[in-house]
């Protein structure tokens, strides 16, 4: 089943660049680049340093307010979407960043995926480009991004 709704706004709105900003940059150290960091973590300090904490970052935002910038759907929410969306099949498996897993947390940022998922329907079965050709795989969560979430609980303004 493929959800797919339009999508006919500006997500780097002018009024919220700074704000954007700063949030693409700790998303894009701690999260996207953080799965390689710690995937290619040659001590335990390294593995430990920035991914988690970016998660405990994004559950306490997610928590209060809809979207990561407020409550308008904005480029760093999709940024940290693309990353999140392959973690537990291909970073938690191949990186090894298993520390914690995404569902393991609260429920805000579980609920995130679910909604972003949700809202631009893409299809995870596009994943398998991450599993390996090795003689056995693990086998993947099968995680259905298509039951309900809670993040319509946040009402919707605009920027």
């Amino acid at each position: 089943m493929v959800m797919r709704k339009t999508l006919l706004f500006d997500l780097y709105h002018p009024n919220l660049r700074s704000i954007l900003d700063a949030t693409n940059e700790w998303i894009h150290d701690g999260i996207n680049n953080g799965v390689y960091k710690c995937g290619l973590a040659t001590n335990q300090e390294a593995y430990d340093e920035q991914l988690f904490d970016a998660f405990e970052k994004c559950e306490e935002i997610l928590g209060k307010q809809q979207f990561l910038c407020g409550n308008i759907l904005t480029e760093p929410y999709i940024g940290l979407f693309v990353t999140l969306i392959r973690f537990h099949e291909a970073y938690a498996v191949i990186f090894k960043c298993d520390k914690r897993l995404l569902r393991e947390y609260n429920t805000s940022l579980f609920n995130y995926m679910k909604d972003i998922f949700q809202i631009v329907g893409l299809i995870t079965h596009e994943l398998s480009f991450y599993k390996p050709s090795w003689d056995y795989i693990a086998l993947g969560l099968n995680i259905d991004y298509s039951l309900p979430h809670d993040r319509d609980r946040f009402s919707t303004e605009t920027a």
